[in-house]
């Protein structure tokens, strides 16, 4: 057996340390906008756009002291992928703080969002709809949601068609549901440079969204959210008719995943 002395051991101890140190200090860095220019960036936004539009802050990934930078420059609605990344902010940020979850749910993970979540924009199935109406049952809420639509050519993104929507909003089972409101839709367009081809998709939305309004809510006032457009086409959005915009990286600066 080879003895490595004790001197030898510590050094080793208090090196790993430092580079745990600094792997950490990296990491906050790399985020690290001064919260000027978090507020800056958001300002900005806001002045381009009109003052009915909303903008969700993507927060995903984004430590809470950069969150909380955003939320200082008056920033309250956040956007987050992840329950439980969502749940974990939400012990650490203001009570005031709106939470949406704008990524894909899994039914098992809705009760953990359920006591909390402002509004829940990617609901595609009636299974998944059936879990929220039953978790808020528990906690006697009414939780606000988006049905996601598909509109992009890529099979890969989540969403409900058109026809699949309306029949999911006039079946007996949805109707039935007493603790779930749904207020509107959301989409995601196609990832491409092509801005015809997205503000197309954007507008077949709000075809889709004028369509339901009239048809199957045309007496209730809170069906009015059209949740599109996100860093990179939030503009587009805009001009088709979204009342919510879902930015992140210019708010926030760019993510690395490999963090």
């Amino acid at each position: 057996m080879i003895h490595i002395p004790y001197s030898t051991t510590l050094c080793f101890n208090r090196f790993s340390a430092i580079l745990f140190l600094l792997l950490l200090i990296h990491q906050e860095n790399h985020y690290r906008l001064s919260p000027m220019h978090i507020a800056e960036n958001i300002a900005r936004i806001r002045s381009q756009i009109p003052p009915h539009v909303k903008i969700i802050a993507v927060s995903k990934t984004m430590p809470a002291a950069i969150v909380k930078e955003a939320y200082e420059a008056g920033q309250r609605a956040f956007g987050e992928n992840k329950v439980q990344e969502l749940s974990e902010k939400q012990l650490i940020m203001p009570k005031d703080t709106e939470w949406h979850l704008i990524g894909h749910l899994q039914t098992n993970k809705v009760k953990l969002a359920a006591p909390f979540v402002h509004l829940i924009h990617s609901v595609d199935s009636m299974k998944l709809l059936s879990a929220i109406n039953h978790e808020a049952s528990k906690i006697n809420r009414t939780i606000d949601v988006l049905l996601q639509i598909h509109i992009a050519t890529e099979e890969t993104k989540f969403g409900l068609s058109f026809t699949a929507a309306k029949q999911l909003l006039k079946s007996d089972e949805c109707k039935g549901f007493q603790h779930i409101r749904v207020k509107g839709l959301m989409g995601m367009a196609t990832y491409t440079s092509n801005s015809k081809q997205v503000k197309s998709e954007f507008l077949q939305l709000t075809r889709y969204f004028e369509e339901i309004k009239t048809s199957l809510f045309s007496n209730d006032d809170y069906f009015k959210e059209l949740s599109m457009g996100m860093s990179g086409d939030y503009r587009l959005a805009i001009e088709a008719g979204s009342t919510m915009v879902r930015i992140g990286s210019l708010i926030f600066g760019e993510r690395n995943y490999n963090l």
